[in-house]
C-alpha cells in the first residue's frame, strides 16, 4: 500500500509560485499557509505531501482573502507546467503527445493520490478527463479542479503551441464568474453543469511529436516514477519523523495533531506504525533527539528556549530526557562537543562560520 493510500495527498510542487501570485493578488502566502495549518516551510519541499483537505482549504481562503472568484483558474495558469513536478520531466521526453498525456494519467497519482486523468477517443474527438475521486471534508472540488484547467491549458499549450484549438471544455461544477471572464483567460466559454470534466479536442494531435523529447532521459524519469510507484507504507516512519521535525519547533507535538495534520486517525496512525514495529512515542523520541544534537551542536539558543522547540513544557524534562539519552546532561553535552568554549565563544565562533560562508 502506498503512503499516498493512506489518506487523499497532494505534492505540495502543487503550490508552486504561490508567493508570486498571491502578492499579485495582494496576498502574503504564509497567510494562506497558516489559514490551511500547513508547515511554515512547505513551499521548500515541493516533493513532499499535504493532505489534499488541507491544499483545498488553502485555495478556498485564497478566493475569500482575494475576493477573486477565478483565483484558482488564474493560479493555474500562472503556474503553467511548474506544479507537475518530476512528472513534467518524463512528459517533455515523450516521443508524441498522446505518449505524453498517456504517461500523465498513468503516474498521475503518485502526484495526487485521490485524482486521476485519462484519455478516451471517441471517433474524431480525443476527451482529456479529470476526476477529483472522493474525499472527504473538503469545502470545494471545483477550485482545486478550476486550478488544475489552468494548468492542463498551459500543459497543451506547451506540448503544442498553435495547434492547440480545443472544441469544447465540460466541467461539472457552476461557473465561479460570468462565461465571458472564462473566455478571456482559456480562449472558449466552458460547458458547465456537464456530466463530467474533460476537454475536448481533436484526436489527430495526439500523434504530434515533441522534437524535444531524449529516449534516454524518459528511460531514467520513468524507472524513477516506478520506483516512487512501488513505495509501501514502510515508508510512513519516515514520513511521520519529517512531519515531527517540520512541526515540533510550531508546538505540534501529540498523536492527535500529527494524525490530524495526515487526515487520518489516532488510531489508524498508530495501528499502521505498529505494523512497521514502531509507535510514536519511539518517533518522537527520536526526532526529539536528533534535532537536540543538532542544535546543541550548531546554534546558541539557550537550554530554555531549546526545550520549548522540542515540545517540552519545562526545561527539567527535557534535562531528564537528555540524560537518558547520552548519560549526561545538556550543558555537559555540549561542552564534551566544543572543549574550552564558554557560550559567548561558541557564539562568536558560529558567527565567524558564517561570515566565511
Amino acid at each position: 500500500m502506498l503512503i499516498s493510500q493512506v489518506t487523499a495527498f497532494i505534492r505540495a510542487s502543487s503550490l508552486y509560485a504561490l508567493q508570486e501570485f498571491a502578492a499579485s493578488q495582494g496576498l502574503n502566502a504564509h497567510d494562506l499557509i497558516n489559514d490551511a495549518e500547513l508547515p511554515n516551510d512547505v513551499l521548500e519541499h515541493p516533493e513532499s505531501f499535504i493532505p489534499y483537505r488541507k491544499f483545498a482549504t488553502l485555495l478556498e481562503s485564497a478566493v475569500n482573502r482575494s475576493g477573486n472568484p477565478l483565483f484558482c483558474l488564474q493560479f493555474g495558469i500562472y503556474q503553467g507546467v511548474g506544479g507537475l513536478g518530476p512528472l513534467l520531466y518524463l512528459i517533455r521526453n515523450a516521443s508524441n503527445v498522446g505518449e505524453a498525456l498517456k504517461e500523465l494519467s498513468q503516474y498521475f497519482h503518485l502526484h495526487s493520490s485521490s485524482s486521476r486523468i485519462r484519455i478516451e477517443i471517441e471517433g474524431e474527438h480525443a476527451l482529456l478527463h479529470y476526476d477529483a475521486g472522493n474525499v472527504k471534508d473538503v469545502p470545494s472540488h471545483r477550485l482545486v479542479l478550476e486550478l488544475v484547467v489552468g494548468g492542463a491549458t498551459q500543459l497543451m499549450r506547451t506540448l503544442l503551441g498553435s495547434r492547440w484549438q480545443p472544441h469544447a471544455l465540460m466541467l461539472q461544477h457552476a461557473p465561479l464568474r460570468e462565461p465571458q471572464a472564462y473566455t478571456r483567460l482559456l480562449g472558449l466559454a466552458p460547458r458547465f453543469n456537464a456530466p463530467y470534466n474533460a476537454w475536448v479536442f481533436d484526436a489527430k494531435v495526439l500523434s504530434a511529436p515533441l522534437s524535444a523529447g531524449d529516449e534516454n532521459l524518459h528511460r531514467l524519469i520513468q524507472k524513477h516514477l516506478d520506483t516512487l510507484d512501488n513505495m509501501s507504507v514502510q515508508e510512513l516512519p519516515a514520513y511521520v519523523s519529517q512531519l515531527l521535525g517540520d512541526l515540533l519547533p510550531n508546538g505540534r507535538t501529540t498523536i492527535e495533531q500529527i494524525a490530524d495534520y495526515m487526515d487520518l486517525s489516532p488510531r489508524t496512525l498508530q495501528r499502521y506504525l505498529a505494523e512497521e514495529g514502531t509507535s510514536f512515542q519511539i518517533l518522537l523520541d527520536e526526532t526529539r533527539q536528533s534535532m537536540a544534537e543538532r542544535y546543541l551542536a550548531d546554534s546558541t539558543l539557550s537550554l530554555t528556549h531549546l526545550a520549548a522547540m522540542l515540545g517540552y513544557s519545562e526545561l527539567s524534562a527535557f534535562s531528564r530526557a537528555f540524560q537518558r539519552w547520552y548519560g549526561m546532561s545538556p550543558k555537559q553535552w555540549r561542552a564534551k562537543q566544543f572543549p574550552g568554549k564558554s557560550r559567548q565563544r561558541l557564539r562568536a565562533h558560529l558567527e565567524r562560520q558564517l561570515g566565511k560562508s
